[in-house]
Order: structure tokens, then C-alpha cells, then sequence
């Protein structure tokens, strides 16, 4: 299986969300498409457990936590599709 940056599909995956990793189409070169469909699988499954995840609304820095979060992985998200996409 691959050379996924913290040693795992999950782990890379929940590295992204916290933003030490930033996923650009250069990053992902090397990865085979079926690695590729699996990052992609457990950034979906850590994006919809950070949209289940609602803060009181009088706690400012917990929503932006939670948007910044939000963010990084949906633009990962659409990376992952577009580098799918154009490699069929």
C-alpha cells in the first residue's frame, strides 16, 4: 500500500484537517488511484463528523475551529475529485 504522509489513509486524512498537511495536485502525484479513492473516502467520512460536530453560537473561536476545519478538508476533497477525474 502507499507512501501516505502520516504512515496511514486516516491519519493523513486527520492531518489535513488540522492543517499540517495542505493537499495540492503536486502532493498527490505519486499516488495510485485506488490510493487516492481512499484518502478520499476518509476525508469524507472526518468532513461529515466535523459538520455533526455544532458549537454553541456564543463561542466564536470553537465555529471558526470548526469552518477552518470545514474548509480544508472540502478543498481537499474537490483536489482529490479533480486529480480522479482528470487522470480517467
Amino acid at each position: 500500500m502507499g507512501n501516505f504522509m502520516g504512515g496511514s489513509a486516516p491519519a493523513m486524512a486527520a492531518q489535513i484537517g488540522d492543517g499540517f498537511i495542505l493537499l495540492s495536485a503536486s502532493t498527490i502525484r505519486g499516488f495510485a488511484p485506488s490510493e487516492l479513492t481512499l484518502l478520499r473516502l476518509e476525508i469524507d467520512k472526518l468532513l461529515r463528523e466535523a459538520r455533526a460536530i455544532v458549537p454553541p453560537q456564543d463561542d466564536a473561536h470553537a465555529c471558526q475551529t470548526r469552518n477552518r476545519r470545514i474548509g480544508r478538508l472540502s478543498s481537499a476533497l474537490q483536489v482529490l475529485s479533480n486529480t480522479l477525474v482528470s487522470r480517467r
